[in-house]
């Protein structure tokens, strides 16, 4: 295997990696707890599902001229601002998961077809725009790890489920049933120390 396919694999298998985290932390949840704001500005665990779809559909199709047919209103200069962040009433969890689906599949098709240099121009990057299929596929790992990490946060705080992957929590082993209410009354003491609480 040539060092170009092997690189095209590891960026392949982080990418991977990051969508499942993503897709399982939706798995399990009620629709009102996929869809429901958990945060000052509304994150919730089907949005973001939505907007990585968006994202990887649109960085691949407009960097390297792949269209891919589907239409994006939320993903439009004049969309209504955040409606790539949440679910409407009309979307299924099943048709954002399709998308999600989608996208993976035309990033990958991209990735078998085309040479981590091949040329390509992202247009909402201006001045910046010039880049090659690899540069793009380390943003996309980015930004869904980054978003990974949101539904992580997100998903613990609906219903305490956590974990690296779903094989692998990556939490440490051997602790009793208490241990993470007293851990945080421990951090609370540390924090506590440095002044009195925000009102």
């Amino acid at each position: 295997m040539s060092a170009s396919n092997t690189m095209k694999e590891i960026l392949r298998r982080y990418l991977n990696s990051q969508r499942d985290a993503v897709l399982w932390k939706l798995e399990g949840l009620s629709e009102r707890d996929a869809r429901r704001p958990l945060t000052h500005t509304g994150s919730n665990v089907l949005g973001i599902v939505k907007h990585l779809a968006g994202v990887e559909l649109d960085y691949i199709a407009e960097s390297f001229n792949r269209p891919h047919g589907v239409h994006l209103s939320w993903m439009k200069v004049d969309a209504e601002p955040n409606s790539d962040m949440y679910a409407t009433g009309a979307e299924s969890r099943a048709e954002i998961v399709e998308l999600y689906e989608l996208a993976a599949r035309r990033t990958n098709d991209a990735l078998d077809e085309l040479e981590l240099d091949t040329p390509g121009r992202v247009p909402w990057w201006g001045d910046s725009g010039d880049v090659i299929l690899g540069h793009v596929i380390v943003h996309l790992i980015a930004e869904t790890a980054r978003h990974a990490g949101h539904a992580d946060i997100l998903r613990e705080t609906i219903d305490g489920a956590v974990g690296l992957r779903r094989d692998v929590d990556n939490l440490p082993t051997g602790v009793g049933p208490g241990y993470w209410s007293k851990y945080r009354e421990f951090l609370t003491q540390i924090a506590d120390g440095f002044g009195a609480p925000a009102e």
